[in-house]
């Protein structure tokens, strides 16, 4: 596509639907699901729904989905939308040359971030995480925005495509080492035996790690789903045809991707095909909830903590994983005995919404 038909077709007004989504998405990451959790089960005790509802809050050992399995490419997915409104505009103001430096020189600031994150250099370099959330956001959407520069939403929709068959192919048909081929178990399959022979420094789970070499591929087609729903809600189509066209995407994505499970299992821990299609297609749905009721039907009325989160997310995760907003909350609170246990959760999020809401109400947005 030229650099004119991407700029046509921009909004004028922001999408607080796109903030307050991810300001949603983080806020269970930074502390909500702990709270949830714990305020639940201290209220209804041994109540087996309440239980159903609390595992929904921790990730699944291996194959399957729950909710806490989608925060991370929901946020990824959102980073994709964000490109899709931000580079057009940064084409036409610099050129793509500058869009180019500005997504290389993210993805190179976001690896760094996450391997501070991840703990630096204090155990020696043979210690660090090379691979983690924030570098495989900074790579994975870098990839994303370098090819939404060049390809219409036909090519970047082959292209998603690509990734996840390919993907799917390698992990089905490349043979290990005295096991073979074809194998999904957890270290018996060829994202984590990769890890385990390329991938150096200290890996999440012994000798593979969950946003390993290979599985970066996957994430990459996660991110050019968000790039595609971006361009979408920023073309011509009414409000009304946008939300259903993202609901109807959704529901397909989601169908499909579930029909691939038992070739192909929904796994978080590898970013199976099939998991990419399961989680995309449920941040598609919620994209266009969040779109119809905050931008299109203008329901603002209880999303402002959203708003504040969703303006600095990576701040306030740096923030959270640095346990500043935990070591705040401990100076602020007593001992709780064993009846009030809920409420250093409590006081720890509220801690972190107070940091939140003070930067958004000062202008601090902190970008990368």
């Amino acid at each position: 596509m030229s650099e004119s038909s991407h700029s046509v077709s921009l909004p004028q007004a922001r999408l607080l639907s796109l903030d307050a989504l991810r300001g949603f998405d983080m806020c269970w990451i930074l502390g909500l699901s702990a709270v949830v959790t714990k305020v639940l089960g201290r209220a209804f005790p041994g109540n087996g729904l309440v239980a159903e509802i609390a595992a929904q809050f921790k990730h699944v050992d291996w194959e399957g989905f729950r909710f806490y399995d989608l925060i991370f490419p929901l946020f990824l997915f959102l980073a994709g939308v964000s490109m899709a409104i931000a580079l057009p505009k940064r084409v036409a103001r610099d050129g793509k040359g500058a869009a180019v430096r500005h997504l290389m020189a993210r993805a190179l600031i976001l690896v760094a971030l996450g391997i501070l994150a991840s703990g630096g250099l204090k155990d020696g370099v043979e210690h660090i995480r090379w691979l983690g959330v924030l570098q495989r956001i900074g790579i994975a959407s870098a990839a994303a925005g370098l090819m939404s520069l060049w390809l219409g939403a036909r090519g970047l929709t082959l292209a998603t495509a690509t990734l996840l068959i390919v993907y799917f192919w390698l992990l089905r048909c490349v043979p290990m080492p005295d096991v073979g081929t074809g194998h999904f178990a957890e270290g018996v399959n060829l994202t984590n035996y990769l890890d385990s022979v390329w991938l150096p420094g200290r890996k999440y789970d012994g000798d593979h790690d969950p946003e390993g070499i290979l599985s970066t591929l996957p994430a990459i087609a996660t991110a050019l789903l968000g790039v595609l729903a971006g361009r979408w809600l920023t073309g011509n189509a009414r409000p009304a045809r946008k939300v259903v066209g993202l609901i109807v995407a959704g529901a397909v994505m989601i169908a499909l991707g579930w029909a691939w499970h038992p070739f192909f299992p929904v796994i978080k821990k590898i970013w199976s095909s099939s998991f990419v299609l399961v989680a995309g297609g449920w941040s598609a749905v919620l994209l266009g909830v969040f779109y119809w009721s905050v931008d299109v039907r203008g329901w603002r009325r209880g999303i402002a903590p959203f708003l504040w989160v969703g303006a600095n997310p990576i701040a306030l995760y740096l923030c959270s994983g640095f346990g500043f907003f935990r070591v705040v909350s401990e100076r602020l609170m007593f001992p709780t005995p064993s009846p009030y246990d809920w409420m250093p959760a409590c006081m720890t999020f509220l801690v972190m919404l107070m940091v939140a809401r003070w930067m958004y109400l000062r202008g601090i947005f902190v970008r990368v």
